[in-house]
């Protein structure tokens, strides 16, 4: 099937989408929401372009790699928003770590596919 190629960044945009999911409704509980206003943006925002990126791979789209280009740049702003928080916030580490994997993995399957 044409979505195989993809299969390791697909579970890993699965995977970012439902951290940064969490992170945000987790933020919303927090004392001072608004001092997290951006990491909850930004953590709604990633985990809506890596649902896309999930599907538009799984469809086998020429437009995979455009998708994931823009996935990554997503899942690296977010892991940084993530690590202002992390050393008191065990939820923005674990986004902070699933973001910079699905970016690496992003990447790697953009740079498999142009060689």
């Amino acid at each position: 099937m044409a979505h195989e190629k993809y299969q390791e960044c697909i579970d890993a945009c699965q995977k970012c989408a439902t951290s940064c999911a969490h992170c945000a409704t987790s933020c919303l509980t927090e004392d001072n929401v608004q001092m997290l206003s951006k990491c909850i943006q930004l953590d709604m925002e990633c985990a809506a372009i890596c649902r896309s990126a999930a599907e538009v791979m799984s469809l086998g789209s020429a437009f995979s790699d455009r998708m994931c280009e823009i996935c990554a740049d997503v899942c690296y702003s977010c892991a940084a928003e993530c690590q202002k928080h992390a050393s008191h916030m065990e939820h923005c580490r674990e986004c902070m770590q699933m973001c910079r994997e699905c970016a690496d993995a992003c990447v790697r399957m953009v740079t498999a596919t142009v060689q």
